[in-house]
């Protein structure tokens, strides 16, 4: 509906349904004739004429001036259609959106996940998703674990994929894969020759990791101490590849997963000891209902276990 136009009121109408006596009191002003109005909705005349004299009796405001079998809207009638014509075109509005929202062929599936996911992963899911649900529309949102497990308590996601898996009672979360975490050096560095290395080998070293409250943070602190060291660290940030710009750089070393694409200026080790790992998973908020393109996505997803990640 463009800005200027309002409400059909058939008996069909949502606004009909939902609001009946603002549709009621609309079409009546728009006929100036309770017969021609009760037509239009499909109703007993006795009733709408019943209906329009009610809603005068609560509001307390004369809406008509009766003229025998016609009508004609008073000032106070007429300030009433400007407000309902417009709230009922919302409401249709409204109604059309949410509706189509929840169309198995075409709904919308409000999505999130970590960058670093958001390169490679994420596209080739929608992708091989839509190859059997080419209208479903996608809101993505990319952001780091604990901003969407908040999101998706608010009602903003219906679901994300997140590390590490989440563990709360309010949600459900199922594990879908592994991804190797790599410990990524200057190009430069003495350590760039090795393939592989023992974690603890690199106590010595200044880090550069994501800041506090990011999964990968978690686990990057959680390998180390592991390793029996906690590390130093020189610099925090939002971005896994910009971690390893600062790597490129000579700023320090970091826990990374692979990149989408190589970087040059590193070197990119084989964690040994401890089993350097993230798992990754698919999480919603428990008790939740469903729409049809999210119940299609999510079982999509569930049946990626151990396949969601390129190889």
């Amino acid at each position: 509906m463009d800005a200027g136009e309002v409400a059909e009121l058939g008996a069909d109408s949502w606004a009909v349904t939902l609001a009946p006596r603002l549709a009621q009191f609309t079409a009546v002003a728009r006929h100036e004739h309770v017969t021609r109005a009760a037509q239009e909705l499909g109703m007993p005349q006795p009733t709408l004429s019943r209906a329009v004299v009610r809603l005068e009796a609560d509001l307390g405001v004369a809406l008509f001036a009766r003229h025998g079998r016609t009508l004609s809207l008073t000032p106070a009638g007429r300030a009433f259609l400007a407000a309902t014509e417009r709230a009922l075109t919302d409401l249709e509005r409204a109604t059309e959106s949410v509706r189509a929202d929840v169309d198995p062929a075409a709904g919308k599936v409000a999505f999130g996940f970590l960058h670093t996911l958001g390169s490679e992963t994420v596209p080739g899911l929608i992708r091989s998703f839509r190859a059997d649900h080419p209208r479903v529309r996608f809101q993505l949102v990319q952001n780091y674990g604990e901003a969407m497990i908040e999101r998706l308590r608010a009602g903003d996601l219906d679901l994300c994929l997140t590390s590490p898996v989440p563990d709360y009672p309010d949600l459900v979360a199922r594990r879908l894969d592994e991804q190797k975490l790599r410990l990524v050096v200057p190009d430069d560095h003495p350590l760039a020759a090795r393939k592989r290395i023992r974690l603890a080998e690199a106590a010595g070293e200044l880090f550069v990791t994501l800041e506090p409250g990011y999964g990968l943070r978690r686990i990057t602190d959680a390998l180390c101490a592991e390793a029996g060291f906690t590390p130093r660290v020189a610099f925090e940030g939002e971005e896994a590849e910009t971690l390893r710009g600062l790597v490129a750089a000579g700023l320090g070393v970091a826990l990374l997963p692979p990149p989408a694409v190589p970087r040059p200026g590193v070197a990119e080790l084989t964690v040994t000891a401890p089993r350097a790992v993230r798992e990754i998973g698919v999480a919603w908020l428990d008790g939740h209902p469903d729409t049809p393109p999210v119940a299609a996505f999510k079982k999509f997803l569930l049946s990626r276990r151990g396949r969601l990640l390129p190889r």
